[in-house]
């Protein structure tokens, strides 16, 4: 019993990392209509960021600072808010398919960057000895794994109600007017250029956030960790618990890494020895399934956008 309560601590645990990743995006597109397909790009620089000023000295590698935790998780929010604005700046005035070809660019660039400069990543062999909160209870599973599902769960709590605030506040009410009718917008004195640099350097920030969370909760990060599959899997999330809706985003994170958890052991139980890396392959398989019968029988997500209108003035005119 014991057992299966810290797995689920685990599992919980994970897929709230994934959850504040797909809040990011869900700022991107959700809320502004920004056709992000370089999210592993930004999680990495959160995560290398987090890690290089955190981790223990070692050799082989640029860093080991051995800051605080929460210093390394602020570092990779700013970290990944300032490459996503520098990215904005440059790409932001493209559409749909020509700004999801240049930011899946930025993102195999960050990539391949990690893979080879190792006097500053490690390379291939990656970053390990990252800190990882509550250290002194490794030795307990259960309290461990309770503790960090703590700490994730109001990180994204508090995340969750920053978002909300700004998506009804006239900041995000600028955005969806600009996703909706960009014209309309800019007629109304609004910049959507400004608008759309900002929002998707604070969705970048969180995701450079979410990456950072990772790096610690894990305790080792590589290359291998942010290729394009990780990009796949967050937008497979947003898509399933509803774009433009943040408890769906958050939904949506839970129920396709439930998903991909499951279909690992489905896969692992029923693959011979031999093939267990080519069926692998499965795995993406179930999840592009379970996305087509979502868009199939819920189009907009398992919990469609809220739409934050005020209410009409009500007015009262006597009979005649």
């Amino acid at each position: 019993m014991l057992e299966l309560v810290s797995y689920g601590a685990f599992f919980l645990t994970v897929a709230l990392t994934y959850a504040v990743i797909v809040l990011g995006l869900n700022v991107q597109w959700g809320q502004t209509g920004l056709f992000n397909v370089g999210v592993a790009g930004f999680v990495a620089v959160g995560a290398y960021v987090s890690a290089f000023l955190t981790a223990a000295p070692a050799t082989g590698w640029l860093g080991g600072y051995g800051l605080p935790i929460w210093a390394g998780w602020g570092a990779g929010f700013l970290a990944g808010g300032l490459v996503a604005a520098g990215v904005g700046r440059l790409t932001i005035r493209l559409r749909a398919d020509y700004l999801a070809i240049t930011t899946f660019g930025v993102s195999v660039t960050v990539q391949l960057a990690a893979l080879n400069l190792q006097p500053l990543t490690g390379g291939p062999f990656g970053v390990s000895q990252i800190p990882r909160p509550f250290a002194a209870l490794a030795g307990e599973a259960l309290a461990f794994g309770l503790a960090n599902l703590g700490l994730l769960a109001a990180s994204v709590l508090v995340l969750y109600l920053v978002l909300e605030h700004l998506a009804r506040s006239p900041w995000g009410r600028v955005l969806r007017a600009i996703r909706e009718d960009e014209t309309a917008a800019e007629a109304l004195g609004k910049s959507p250029r400004r608008f759309r640099i900002e929002a998707f350097a604070l969705g970048g920030a969180i995701m450079g956030l979410g990456g950072a969370m990772q790096a610690h909760f894990i305790g080792f990060i590589a290359p291998e960790n942010y290729l394009p599959m990780v990009t796949f899997q967050v937008w497979a999330m947003l898509i399933v618990g509803g774009s433009g809706n943040n408890r769906g985003a958050i939904l949506g994170a839970v129920l396709v890494w439930a998903i991909w958890a499951a279909s690992s052991v489905l896969v692992e139980a029923l693959a011979p020895a031999g093939e267990q890396a080519r069926a692998a392959a499965l795995q993406t398989v179930i999840i592009g399934v379970a996305l087509c019968a979502i868009l199939l029988l819920r189009p907009q997500g398992i919990l469609r956008e809220m739409r934050r209108l005020r209410p009409a003035p009500s007015s009262k005119t006597d009979a005649p």
